[in-house]
This record gives C-alpha cells, structure tokens and sequence, in this order.
C-alpha cells in the first residue's frame, strides 16, 4: 500500500487511470504477475506499440515495474504491479518541504534478540549457518536482503532531521513482511508488534508464510520451499491514533510519543512470547520478495507556531 499526499502524485495518478485501457491492464497484470508485454498484447487484442504507450504511463505514475526471469526460449521481461492499495489523502496538506523520506536497509539494525528458526541472506548466499543467532552480530548482516526468526526483535534507528522549530504531525514506516513458519505455510498467523522509543503501537497479524510462487526479486538460488515474499504493509502514526493500511491498530497518537528534534527515534518491529500467534516475522528488504524495498520511513512535519 502507498499513500499519496502531494499535487505531483495525486495527479499523475489520475493521469494513469484516465483510461479504462490502462486500468484494465493493472487489472490483468496484478492477476497474471508474469505477464510480458507481448501477454498483454495478445490479451486485449491491441498492438505493442499500443501497450507499451500505455505501460510508460503507468510506469510514470510509479503503479508498475519490470523484471527480467527466465523463459522456455531465454528470458522475458515481465510487468506486474508495484502496489495492491493507493490511498488518496486530500485533507492533509503536505508538500516536498514538510516531509523527509530514509530508506533503512533490513540490515541495519541496532538491537536484536531473535530464537530458531532465523537467520539472514544477501541477494547472493546465506549470512553464516541457519537457526543460529551469532550471525545476526556478523558485518555482512549491513547488507541483508532478508531476515527471519521464530519470535524476537529487531530494531532501527531512524534518522531524525527536525529542525529546531518543527515538530512531526505522522510518521509512516512501510516494509514487506510475513510470517516464519519451519518450510512454508501460507496458513500461518502470527502477530508481529510495532514499537516506537520503547512505546507499544499495536500489532498487526500476518496471515502466513507464502512460498506457492517464487518472490518476484527474490533470487533464483533461493530454495523453492523458503519464505518467497511478504505483505507489504503500510504502518502510520498520526494525530487520530496508529494505523496499519489505513485501518486503526490502537490509540496511540505522534503526540503520545513526545518527538522534537532532539528525540531518538528508535522502532522496534517482532514478535513476542506473549503474542496469541507466535509465527514468527520475516523482513523482506532490497533484492528479496515482490518489492525489492528497503524499509522506507517518511516523517511528515510543521512549524511549532502552527500548532
């Protein structure tokens, strides 16, 4: 999920879902992951040229992407959606001057406490030996494009670029997540919590551990029956309370967490013994699952003398 907040995005997305043609095609192609744009040619009885004029539209609008995977005769280059949810914020008033945007790699955690089944990976081998949480203090961890563990934590510190005078009205924190199950089981819940600066946000319960299909980044050496991608889940900390997709998780407001510009900002994501489902958390980051996303934090803000 993604919420738009500027002018620029809400009308580019508009521009994108101006046709039928081009809503039908991110119809067809969130259902058909694999589809090249020879696919969707044959599939709507129309030319390439055609397609292509119409996937740069939507590319634009930053609603698809592309991946090359192999093919029966070589490779092909697919097209598939990059969101499965868009959320229109017309009441909120922000602009590329009151927000930052960090992406933290997977890796870059500062504290962690994780139990077997977990370990990491990058885009190219396992970190160490599976089910062994030594390795989650090794230097490659930095660069991690998957994690796992059977319940634990892991923690981020997030960047805090306030000035003086400002003070944040949201903070979003977006990252692709699932259960961790031994194997695969999409059938898997598990209720993985959010903490901020040491403050329980509320928890979200992952559905399961998906490996039916392979992760659309995740790569090929990755073993068929692992975790192959996640949710992506889009958590917010606003002044009506904390939300995860837009659908409230607690009442937990930015003005309970007390942040200015001299404030840690320290989020905490896991699952704990306590938890009804205890299934496990796996963080899919850069080169892994269907996102290739690092987590991506964006910290809406004002003027104090506009409170």
């Amino acid at each position: 999920m993604i919420e738009l907040f500027t002018s620029d995005e809400m009308l580019s997305f508009c521009k994108a879902m101006s046709s039928k043609l081009r809503i039908d095609i991110l119809k067809y192609i969130s259902k058909n992951e694999t589809s090249s744009l020879n696919d969707i040619a044959e599939y709507f009885g129309i030319s390439n040229a055609a397609v292509t004029q119409n996937i740069k539209v939507l590319a634009e609008a930053n609603l698809v992407d592309f991946k090359i995977i192999p093919a029966k005769r070589g490779v092909k280059k697919v097209c598939f959606p990059k969101y499965d949810k868009i959320l229109f914020s017309v009441s909120k008033d922000f602009d590329e001057n009151s927000m930052y945007q960090v992406d933290v790699p997977i890796g870059h955690y500062t504290k962690y406490e994780v139990y077997p089944t977990c370990g990491l990976a990058t885009v190219s081998s396992l970190i160490g030996k599976e089910d062994d949480p030594r390795y989650f203090d090794t230097p490659e961890r930095i660069d991690a494009g998957i994690l796992w563990m059977r319940k634990g934590f892991v923690e981020y510190r997030i960047p805090n670029y306030l000035k003086e005078n400002q003070i944040p009205v949201e903070i979003q924190i977006s990252l692709e997540i699932s259960s961790e199950a031994p194997g695969s089981a999409e059938n898997w819940p598990s209720d993985i919590y959010f903490q901020f600066n040491g403050i329980n946000l509320g928890y979200w319960t992952s559905p399961g551990d998906y490996a039916k299909t392979h992760g659309l980044y995740t790569p090929s050496w990755w073993e068929y029956n692992w975790n192959q991608y996640g949710l992506l889940k889009l958590l917010s900390i606003n002044e009506q309370g904390t939300f995860i997709d837009a659908k409230l998780i607690s009442h937990i407001t930015i003005k309970d967490l007390n942040l200015d510009y001299k404030s840690n900002f320290i989020f905490r994501i896991g699952v704990p013994d306590s938890a009804e489902n205890v299934g496990g958390l796996t963080i899919f980051g850069r080169g892994f699952g269907n996102y290739s996303q690092n987590i991506r934090i964006r910290v809406f803000l004002k003027d104090k003398s506009e409170q």
